[in-house]
């Protein structure tokens, strides 16, 4: 399990961006789960969309990204920099996330190719329901 302050020392994003807030489970190089509570006050939910405010579905894929990213943070053998998005496959949406629902994000690692790119299956779940999944493709950036 990493903290907050953990997550912060291995991802880059932060406030409006930052969209991991625990990890429950977190092998590197392998697979990492995390939670993501979405909140009411959350700055996309002024526009998207007022009088019904849903999660954007880039945020939800976004948030699977992060904890891809989590997997791949403390491999000893890659080399430092920044990992960017280099492309999404095969994501599919199966019902709304709205403020109040908890995301559990499951990743694990597919494939990791001369150390600079890669891909990783997500999931993300709200009560066990299936609400987003796909691969992700990342690519380091010196």
């Amino acid at each position: 399990m990493l903290t907050s302050e953990q997550i912060m020392g291995l991802l880059p994003h932060r406030y409006p961006f930052a969209l991991v807030d625990r990890v429950v489970l977190h092998e590197p190089g392998q697979r990492a789960v995390a939670i993501k509570n979405v909140t009411l006050n959350e700055p996309q939910f002024q526009g998207h969309f007022p009088g019904r405010p849903l999660m954007p579905g880039v945020l939800i894929v976004e948030a699977m990204a992060q904890v891809g990213g989590l997997i791949v943070a403390q491999m000893p053998d890659l080399p430092k920099g920044l990992f960017v998005f280099a492309g999404i496959d095969a994501v599919r949406f199966r019902r709304p996330v709205v403020p109040g629902d908890q995301l559990t994000i499951s990743c694990e690692l597919l494939s990791l190719k001369r150390q600079r790119f890669g891909k990783v299956r997500g999931e993300a779940r709200v009560e066990g329901q299936l609400v987003c999944s796909g691969e992700l493709m990342f690519s380091l950036v010196d």
